[in-house]
């Protein structure tokens, strides 16, 4: 089968796919590989190495659409300007595709209804099960750590303040307040960061072992009042609660964040909508030239005030939108999806060519569109409930 790995599209996304590393090891695998001029340039992977790699470099990338059996990308298929069309109907049917789709998410909806009628067979990335066997294929794992770090040294440069006490002749200045909402890979990661850079550190998160990862690094812990019979889903992620239970969580909230002066916001549900656990009226009473980043966004966001894809101001608080922040960290996070994405085709994979097993619990998370229908049970979820 034919590799296609095309330049990324997105504003400012400076990831790919692959990398001269993984050219090499899906060539010795059997694999042809196609890449798109200048697809690596961004995280300086150039051309000439990729084509040491044996990879055959294309300028155009319809062809490389056209050509290709898989296509593995970074980012979901999105409107290509310059070829004026959307990279869906840049490809054909039968063909795969193997990238973060993020389904249940509503700007996605009719993109992946496309793909369904399209015929394309496309799995996604955040659907990979955090079990042992899947360690080395989650991406989305790798890509959290990535935007934990970037994530809070976007808050540090936003804010108006210093982020340590500072001490100065005329007087101290206290540390920032940094309420972490989410304490998985990315909520630790980001924790830690804040700690290093000194701030005052907080932590709320429904599940009892995840709040007592956040204490271990010295966060105080924000009781959410969730039983933990509900929080927990199968696999040790946050499990998706009732109405009832998301405002009893907001309420325990409330009275915290008006005292922050930066909030990451990274509680997800697998494969669901995220939680929205800031309403407007939170943003407006927390102080003026306090910051979120709000890294929930693929999957519709923590708070209810974050604009799409955008760094916005309300309230007076600058809330970060920004939807590939681990691509803002170029070339550590391209080299981490590389290996994740290449070790996820070599587990689907036998002799070259890509053969799904339907009773594989891995198969069965990323799996989204096949035979011209849409299969993702969090997507249908999500359609059914919109």
């Amino acid at each position: 089968m034919i590799i296609g790995i095309p330049k990324e599209i997105m504003h400012d996304e400076g990831r790919v796919a692959a990398i001269p590393e993984t050219v090499a090891k899906l060539k010795a695998d059997g694999f042809d590989v196609l890449v798109e001029n200048g697809a690596g340039a961004l995280a300086f992977f150039s051309d000439a190495d990729y084509a040491a790699a044996g990879a055959e470099m294309v300028a155009d990338a319809q062809e490389l659409y056209d050509r290709a059996d898989i296509i593995l990308k970074v980012k979901e298929p999105l409107f290509n300007e310059q070829k004026g069309k959307h990279e869906v109907d840049m490809m054909h049917a039968g063909q795969y595709l193997i990238t973060f789709i993020h389904p249940a998410s509503p700007v996605n909806h009719e993109m992946v209804k496309k793909m369904a009628a399209n015929g394309i067979i496309s799995l996604t990335l955040d659907g990979v099960p955090r079990i042992s066997r899947a360690q080395n294929l989650d991406a989305l794992t790798s890509m959290s750590t990535c935007a934990g770090y970037k994530g809070i040294l976007m808050a540090a440069s936003d804010l108006t303040k210093f982020i340590p006490m500072t001490m100065s002749a005329v007087g101290m200045i206290k540390p920032c307040n940094a309420l972490v909402i989410g304490t998985g890979v990315a909520g630790l990661q980001a924790l830690a960061t804040a700690k290093r850079l000194g701030a005052q550190i907080y932590a709320a998160d429904i599940r009892p072992a995840a709040a007592e990862n956040a204490m271990s690094l010295g966060a105080k812990i924000v009781d959410t009042g969730v039983p933990a019979e509900a929080a927990i889903a199968p696999g040790g992620y946050a499990n998706a609660l009732s109405d009832e239970m998301i405002a009893k969580e907001r309420e325990a909230l409330k009275d915290v964040i008006k005292d922050m002066d930066i909030i990451f916001c990274s509680a997800l549900v697998p494969s669901k909508l995220a939680p929205v656990l800031i309403t407007d009226e939170m943003v407006a009473s927390m102080k003026p030239g306090s910051v979120i980043v709000d890294i929930s966004i693929d999957q519709g966001g923590n708070c209810a005030s974050t604009v799409p894809g955008e760094r916005a101001v309300v309230h007076q608080v600058t809330i970060e939108g920004i939807k590939n922040i681990p691509g803002m960290l170029p070339t550590s996070s391209t080299w981490l999806f590389a290996q994740n994405i290449y070790n996820l085709v070599k587990y689907l994979s036998k002799d070259a060519k890509i053969e799904l097993d339907m009773n594989d619990e891995i198969v069965q998370g990323i799996l989204t569109t096949i035979d011209g229908k849409l299969v993702h049970k969090g997507a249908i979820d999500a359609m059914s409930r919109a």
